[in-house]
């Protein structure tokens, strides 16, 4: 692997996560986010399911609903304000032109200077990756590109919103990083607080190893912690 850049981020003012689920910005990505937040930049997450097909045993109607306080108590954990959750279908999420629109709506609205994707490649986390993750990486990009074009998604002026170009798009959890960014142990102990934050979905999960654990070993560097990305100029 090739020498990292330093991720330059000390002069944002907005950043809009954009995930298939709860839970998937906290494996990680959290611990950056407290580091955002505690700068002083507004950081927006835009959620495009419920994750209501995430516990095994308990009926839909009642995770979607459970799943997103889980994930309220987690953004308040790293001092995420904005929490937007779609309502389209868990683990049946499809790539639109819909989609894209909700996905350029919120870039519209939270004008960030960067918009954070999870990796979508095929292969990723160590096996076949998650057909949600795949769409949201794809609509992530898609929707970013909308937002800055005037000639797309044209019902959205008649909303009021005009374009806007974000500078760039970020990928967490890729295996072939570019940049990194060094993190302090308290917001790696936040991140860590962050996904236990989803206590029920991580009791449905028996094997899943304790935040506590892996979330400090997947940060550790030689000098302390740090987070990488995969960085793309829009």
């Amino acid at each position: 692997m090739s020498e990292l850049e330093t991720l330059n981020w000390q002069d944002w003012d907005s950043v809009l996560v954009v995930v298939a689920h709860p839970d998937d910005a906290e494996y990680g990505l959290s611990a950056a986010v407290k580091e955002w937040t505690d700068a002083g930049i507004e950081v927006s997450y835009l959620l495009l399911t419920h994750g209501e097909a995430g516990i095994q045993g308990l009926d839909s109607a009642e995770t979607g609903p459970l799943r997103a306080a889980e994930q309220q108590t987690a953004c308040d954990i790293v001092g995420v304000n904005n929490l937007t959750i779609l309502d389209h279908p868990d683990s049946m999420l499809v790539y639109n032109l819909e989609l894209r629109k909700e996905v350029a709506r919120e870039i519209r609205i939270r004008k960030p200077n960067a918009v954070v994707l999870s990796n979508f490649e095929v292969e990723a986390y160590g096996g076949l990756n998650q057909a949600d993750h795949r769409v949201a990486g794809l609509a992530g990009i898609d929707g970013t590109r909308d937002a800055a074009n005037p000639w797309a998604q044209r019902e959205l002026l008649d909303e009021g919103l005009q374009p806007w170009i974000t500078s760039l798009i970020i990928i967490t959890g890729h295996d072939e990083p570019t940049h990194t960014m060094d993190l302090n142990p308290e917001s790696v102990a936040a991140g860590v607080a962050s996904l236990e934050a989803h206590k029920r979905y991580l009791e449905a999960l028996p094997h899943h190893p304790k935040p506590v654990e892996f979330i400090p070993e997947v940060l550790r560097t030689e000098n302390g912690f740090a987070k990488t990305f995969r960085v793309f100029g829009v």
